[in-house]
């Protein structure tokens, strides 16, 4: 590996070899079932304004999954935990790659939804999007994940513009001491983790982990073995330092690396003109962040924080190194009895080096860019503390559209102690990736006929003067507790974009002499399609008895996308249609017995229509059994209303769809 990986593993182990000196730590998770339905919607998250409050009175349409969800859910990989949110579409395409976004535009390479674990950012500027094979957290140390549906560009910046998924894993001072998985199945054949943790000197928390997975192949629609299959290792570290009493210190890191199968359709010059090959996509990486919170005074806060990350990726299209540096500061306080305000200030540098293959290449193939920020936003209470209104922005600098202003007004209303109503109008942008600016890729080969006697390969430039996508985004809300055991929340929205990408004709065909001759036929992305999106979404929780609960979700949705009377490009308004109108699921949560758990989840996803994907329904159960307070297993059957189904297309860079599977495993967790 390159040489600042070497230097990312010598980091972290310079953070483990402290901390294993340490004492063992015993400590509690707290069980969220044993939560009333009052006590869940109190608590606290920090994605809607980088503050503490409360999930009833957060001003967007933001959704928590919780350490329960996930442990009840029997699902064994992020992506589809976020099935269970309202208004997020997931969609497998095939065993290791999904396409998954916010309020429309789903895709592969969905490049409107920003994506962070514990407020390091995952998105990579090559496509403004998610690898997300490579995001293979150890679900058990998950402490929750936080969901907006909408911008929250003023705080997190461009990019935030359909959503921000905010992944919070649990701090070590509340881990327990020691824990193993493992377990296998029909297509989860084998995956395992350990985790330990312990003190060290009474101030510092530590824990380390180590975990892995082999998944098997998916199926073509004639049912034969897709080869798609997917091995991942991890292992890291975290540790949290309660250095006096308002100073908080949090280090930690992680190494991944993985191997993941492909099956891709490439366009060729020579006969036949295209290439169908099954190959391997290698990846590796790591990162480590530090985070310092200081506590000033009752609601004034400091927070420092500093990651590094590295990123491997070599596939048969490109290889890509990338390295990412990123400073963020920021500052909470009140001022006097009406105002909490919080600012702060962000830089980002991001350098890559990406070889080129026949059908992929950038010009230049390495590139260093730079990304400067600042947010500043203001909560103001009116009307003795029933009435609030947020005015913020965020200003940045970016090297590919310079400055970007990314504002909100946002207003809660509480009538009633079991009423919240928030409304916001927000603007936000999608800033051009690496790809748009730089790239030249081939997208398909015309056979030569008698009107042209060469091959003819249609392909796409970058365009330099490509410039931000624009939203300004209406959003309503209200959350509404009927009785004691049931809760509501129902957002609309109504969303107005412009600037769309398209692919425009650029310039005459012309010849090309090598390898062989042929005629290039010169395409670029242009900023020239509209659109307007709107929808609703709709949650329901209520607990029947004690030891039940049940969960709901609704979503509609509809698009609608126009091309500029200047544009020739006629497949980007298809788009529109890559999106269920209609999803929704429940999911029930029952104690059976004081240690035997009984959990189902049925999932509703209506037909794509640009994809020619039909509806299905997915049917999820799980048996858990509490043997002791040490030993828990668990059966899951998954997807078992069909044999095989497929969930979308192929992607545009001919990586060819699949089709996903019933499935089985059990697992089994020790804790020690």
């Amino acid at each position: 590996m390159s040489h600042s990986f070497n230097i990312l593993k010598l980091l972290i182990a310079a953070i483990v070899l402290p901390v294993l000196c340490g004492s063992q730590l015993q400590a509690q998770i707290r069980d969220l079932t044993k939560l009333s339905l009052e006590e869940l919607m109190n608590i606290t998250v920090t994605s809607v304004s980088k503050r503490k409050e409360k999930l009833s009175e957060a001003t967007a349409a933001v959704y928590v999954i919780t350490q329960e969800d996930i442990k009840r859910s029997g699902l064994t990989n992020m992506p589809d935990l976020l099935r269970m949110v309202p208004g997020m579409q997931v969609a497998h395409i095939d065993a290791n790659k999904w396409s998954i976004s916010s309020r429309g535009f789903n895709s592969r390479f969905s490049n409107k939804l920003l994506v962070l674990i514990d407020g390091r950012s995952v998105y990579t500027p090559l496509f403004s999007g998610v690898h997300w094979d490579v995001q293979d957290l150890r679900l058990e140390d998950i402490e929750r994940i936080e969901v907006i549906r909408g911008p929250g560009a003023t705080l997190w910046g461009a990019n935030a513009v359909n959503g921000v998924i905010n992944v919070m894993t649990v701090s070590a001072i509340n881990s327990h001491s020691g824990e193993v998985t493992a377990g296998g199945g029909s297509e989860d054949r084998a995956f395992g983790s350990i985790r330990y943790n312990g003190t060290v000197s009474n101030k510092g928390y530590y824990r380390i982990y180590a975990k892995g997975f082999k998944r098997d192949d998916a199926v073509t629609p004639s049912g034969d073995r897709a080869s798609d299959r997917w091995n991942m290792y991890r292992g890291g570290i975290r540790s949290d330092w309660e250095l006096t009493d308002g100073d908080m210190l949090t280090v930690q890191g992680d190494l991944y690396k993985g191997n993941l199968h492909q099956t891709v359709t490439i366009p060729t010059i020579s006969s036949p003109y295209r290439q169908t090959s099954m190959n391997d996509v290698k990846v590796a990486g790591g990162n480590i962040l530090a985070r310092w919170n200081r506590s000033l005074s009752k609601g004034s806060e400091l927070l420092l924080q500093i990651y590094f990350d590295h990123t491997y990726r070599h596939d048969i299209f490109h290889k890509e190194f990338r390295n990412t540096a990123d400073l963020e500061f920021q500052h909470s306080f009140l001022l006097g009895s009406h105002h909490e305000i919080i600012w702060g200030l962000g830089y980002r540098l991001t350098a890559d080096d990406i070889t080129k293959s026949a059908t992929v290449s950038f010009n230049p193939h390495k590139r260093t860019d730079n990304l400067f920020s600042g947010f500043f936003q203001d909560q103001i209470s009116m009307l003795n503390h029933t009435l609030f209104l947020t005015l913020g922005s965020k200003l940045e600098h970016n090297d590919y559209t310079q400055f970007e202003v990314q504002p909100n007004v946002r207003l809660l209303w509480m009538p009633h102690n079991r009423h919240r109503i928030w409304a916001a109008v927000s603007r936000a942008v999608r800033t051009p990736s690496r790809s748009e600016d730089d790239v030249q890729v081939h997208v398909a080969t015309l056979p030569p006929d008698t009107m042209v006697p060469l091959p003819t390969v249609i392909t796409i430039f970058g365009n330099r003067d490509f410039s931000s996508e624009n939203l300004i985004a209406y959003e309503l809300g209200h959350r509404y507790q009927p009785v004691n055991r049931m809760g509501l929340d129902i957002a609309i929205f109504y969303n107005v974009y412009t600037d769309l990408r398209t692919v425009e004709p650029s310039g005459t065909p012309y010849m090309v002499t090598t390898p062989s001759p042929h005629i290039i036929i010169p395409r670029r992305f242009e900023n020239r399609m509209d659109g307007k999106t709107y929808g609703a979404e709709f949650t329901s929780s209520w607990h029947p008895f004690d030891d039940w609960k049940l969960n709901t979700g609704y979503t509609w949705f509809k698009a609608r996308l126009s091309l500029q009377s200047s544009s020739q490009d006629a497949g980007s308004v298809n788009a529109e249609g890559d999106s269920p109108q209609h999803q929704f699921h429940v999911r029930s949560y029952l104690n059976v017995l004081h240690n035997v758990e009984f959990d189902a989840a049925v999932y509703y996803v209506d037909r794509i229509a640009n994809q020619h994907i039909p509806s299905y329904f997915r049917l999820d159960g799980r048996l858990g059994w509490h043997i002791s307070e040490a030993l828990q297993v668990s059966v899951v059957v998954q997807n078992i209303l069909d044999a095989q189904h497929p969930e979308f297309a192929s992607t545009p860079l001919s990586e060819l769809a699949s089709e996903i599977q019933r499935s089985a495993y059990g697992k089994a967790t020790w804790k020690f």
